[in-house]
C-alpha cells in the first residue's frame, strides 16, 4: 500500500518547483512543509529520503527567491 500522504507531499512539493520562481507565496511554502512534515509519519526508510530530498528542494528554492 502506497503511503498517501507521502504522494501528497511529492505533488505539493512538484506543483510549487513547476511554478518558476516567485510563482508561489508563503502559505504554498507552508503547505507543502506540512505534507512533508505528515508524511514521514508513516514513511519508509526510502521515502524518508526522498523526503529529505524535497525539503532540501524547498530549502534551495527559498534561497532563490
Amino acid at each position: 500500500m502506497q503511503n498517501q500522504m507521502f504522494q501528497q507531499a511529492k505533488n505539493a512539493v512538484n506543483r510549487m518547483m513547476n511554478r518558476g520562481n516567485g510563482g508561489f507565496n508563503e502559505k504554498d511554502k507552508q503547505a507543502a512543509q506540512n505534507a512533508i512534515q505528515s508524511a514521514y509519519t508513516n514513511a519508509t526508510a526510502e521515502e524518508q529520503q526522498e523526503l529529505q530530498a524535497l525539503e532540501e528542494q524547498l530549502k534551495q528554492q527559498n534561497e532563490l527567491k
